[in-house]
C-alpha cells in the first residue's frame, strides 16, 4: 500500500495513481497532512491550519 512521504500514512492506490507523478510509488503529501499542501506540481507550507 502506498506511503505519505511527508507524514507516513498510508493511501489508497487510487490516491497514490492520481496524486503522484509517473515513475513515483508514493505520494509527496497526503490529505493528513496538516504543515505542506499540494500547489499545482509542486508543495509548498500550508499557509494557514488546514482542519479536518
Amino acid at each position: 500500500m502506498p506511503e505519505c512521504q511527508n507524514c507516513g500514512a498510508f493511501v489508497t492506490d487510487a490516491y497514490a495513481r492520481v496524486f503522484t507523478p509517473r515513475g513515483v510509488e508514493n505520494p509527496r503529501v497526503c490529505p493528513d497532512c496538516k504543515d505542506k499542501i499540494r500547489d499545482g506540481g509542486d508543495v509548498r507550507q500550508a499557509r494557514s491550519p488546514r482542519s479536518t
